[in-house]
């Protein structure tokens, strides 16, 4: 490392962050991608304090003893726990940071849309507690829009369907603002709520959050399959409390997501009705982008193409479009200026 590489570390570097249900994504200026881990945290019962944060803290879901608890500090795509929040969002920040810096950080935060200011100024103060200096919000559509690469700026709409792990998000954007909204606090962390209570009715088996998640993951789809999956796991049965093996299949997991799939269907064909028919042309003859973890369920496009008789198209990588879309903005804030909203 040279002098100048030193002498520079010292200074503030930006981020751009996207604060998911699921996960948290942070960007740096001029490196990408930095972070990439579950919004968990591990906390001492007794103490309050942080036994882990992360990757480690969603390990230990299901698995705690008396002394631990975990806690998901959002919910719906928002702070619930404000302290647990700041105490997560300082330790990704450290751990990014690296060294003692002169200046603190700026930092743009991905949000849903139709956040309340109640909301914004939770997200805004456990950033600023975290040691972030200034906090730019940006709407989650608008950073998936900008990371799969929708011309944005232009005068036509285009359409992009971010499902997260609290909230779903349908958007249409025109000229550099969201000409149409609708967000759907139903996303990535119901389905697999709605697996676990589709094991427990049909299978009588209880199984944990991450093994719900597996599942989902590896078997599950929102459209019949050419060749069906199965794969294997274990639970406990609900009558005798012993621990059992299991086979479930793709088409088990469809019947237990069905209701939420269908709320993702309903709220793309309502923007669809009431977005003005110009942009709807252009949407017709561009298709939509789907983003954000929730869109990796199989043929979960070739069911809203069958509804809606448009183009889907699956970003190249879902689950980081809104942290590179919110990266781009942070790299060349002028292009972007504008399209903040606090």
């Amino acid at each position: 490392m040279s002098i100048f590489d030193s002498i520079f570390g010292l200074f503030a570097r930006d981020f751009a962050m996207d604060l998911g249900t699921a996960n948290t994504l942070i960007y740096a200026k001029g490196s990408g991608i930095i972070l990439n881990e579950p919004s968990v945290v591990a906390l001492m019962r007794d103490t309050g304090k942080v036994a882990a944060v992360g990757r480690e803290a969603k390990e230990f879901m299901g698995r705690t003893p008396k002394t631990i608890t975990t806690i998901r500090p959002l919910k719906d795509g928002v702070i619930a726990d404000f302290d647990v929040a700041s105490q997560m969002i300082r330790t990704f920040i450290t751990r990014v940071l690296k060294a003692k810096r002169l200046f603190r950080p700026s930092m743009i935060i991905a949000v849903p849309t139709g956040i309340t200011q109640v909301e914004k100024r939770a997200v805004i103060d456990a950033a600023t507690e975290a040691g972030v200096k200034k906090v730019d919000l940006l709407e989650e559509p608008m950073a998936a829009a900008i990371g799969a690469g929708l011309p944005i700026k232009e005068p036509r709409g285009s359409m992009v369907v971010d499902i997260g792990g609290g909230t779903s998000e349908v958007a249409v954007i025109s000229l550099s603002s969201i000409a149409y909204s609708e967000s759907v606090r139903m996303a990535g962390d119901e389905t697999n709520e709605a697996i676990m209570r589709y094991m427990q009715k049909v299978f009588q088996i209880a199984i944990g959050e991450n093994t719900a998640e597996e599942i989902k993951i590896r078997v599950g789809s929102a459209y019949p399959l050419g060749e069906p999956l199965s794969m294997e796991a274990s639970g406990k049965e609900l009558v005798s409390g012993i621990p059992k093996r299991f086979t479930i299949t793709d088409s088990d997991v469809r019947e237990a997501i069905k209701d939420m799939v269908e709320v993702f269907v309903d709220a793309v064909i309502r923007a669809l009705e009431k977005t003005p028919p110009e942009l709807a042309a252009d949407i017709s003859s561009q298709g939509v982008v789907l983003a954000g973890g929730g869109s990796l369920v199989r043929g979960l496009d070739t069911l809203l193409a069958e509804k809606t008789g448009l183009d889907f198209h699956l970003d190249s990588d879902p689950l980081t479009t809104v942290a590179r879309g919110a990266g781009m903005v942070l790299e060349d804030r002028k292009r972007y200026g504008g399209i903040f909203i606090n």
